[in-house]
């Protein structure tokens, strides 16, 4: 059994003062060194994760494409909402898969395709009916041109009302790991030439994210 990591700062109550800055780089080594989803390894910002539960429930999808996997915690984690919404499946798509673990590969909901996202998203296409709604999720890698690259490729399968959802927005606009340029600037340009999505800031008002504009919900 994975053990959780133990804090290695003072408790909360006596550190009120601290700024902002620094409370995302204490969250970010909690997140990095060991957050786990029934023991699986899960690079997630809980904050967030509330977030797409509650998007979940009210979007209803018969489809989450979840692009990068890691171990496969959060894809369970997913799946585990469908299970108690009683409906939807997830495509869990990965340049890589030969670590997910194996909890998360056995799941029912979870279908898995190995490789480059941008390069399979016909055939992600393909698996999906027009009558289906989809929710899509983007954590593969940071980079500008491969966020903007699979932003284009996946933009047409979310339904109307629904969501694509670009994790790691928070790449040198909160903390100071990753590409620069990144996500963010990728989401920039993707909201410019593409009008059917808006930044739905709202989804931010726990104050803290690592998805800040990276909420896009489709509006047409």
């Amino acid at each position: 059994m994975t053990e959780t990591p133990q804090p290695s700062w003072p408790p909360m109550e006596e550190r009120l003062e601290e700024p902002l800055q620094r409370v995302l780089e204490r969250m970010q080594a909690r997140i990095l060194i060991g957050t786990t989803y029934f023991g699986i390894k899960t690079f997630k910002c809980p904050l967030d994760f509330w977030v797409y539960q509650e998007l979940l429930y009210e979007c209803q999808p018969e489809v989450v494409v979840e692009i990068g996997n890691f171990h496969g915690g959060s894809a369970l984690a997913l799946a585990h909402i469908l299970d108690a919404l009683g409906k939807g499946r997830i495509i869990a798509i990965d340049i890589n898969q030969r670590k997910i673990d194996p909890r998360a590969k056995r799941h029912p909901r979870i279908s898995w395709m190995q490789g480059d996202a941008k390069l399979l998203a016909g055939k992600v296409a393909s698996q999906i009916s027009e009558s289906e709604r989809v929710l899509i999720i983007e954590d593969s890698e940071h980079t500008y041109d491969n966020t903007l690259g699979v932003l284009r490729a996946y933009a047409g399968l979310v339904s109307p009302g629904s969501y694509l959802i670009v994790e790691d927005t928070n790449c040198h606009h909160g903390v100071a790991d990753g590409p620069s340029p990144g996500p963010y600037e990728a989401v920039a340009d993707f909201l410019a030439e593409d009008d059917r999505f808006e930044a739905d800031r709202i989804r931010e008002n726990f104050g803290i994210t690592w998805n800040p504009r990276g909420y896009l919900r489709r509006v047409r």
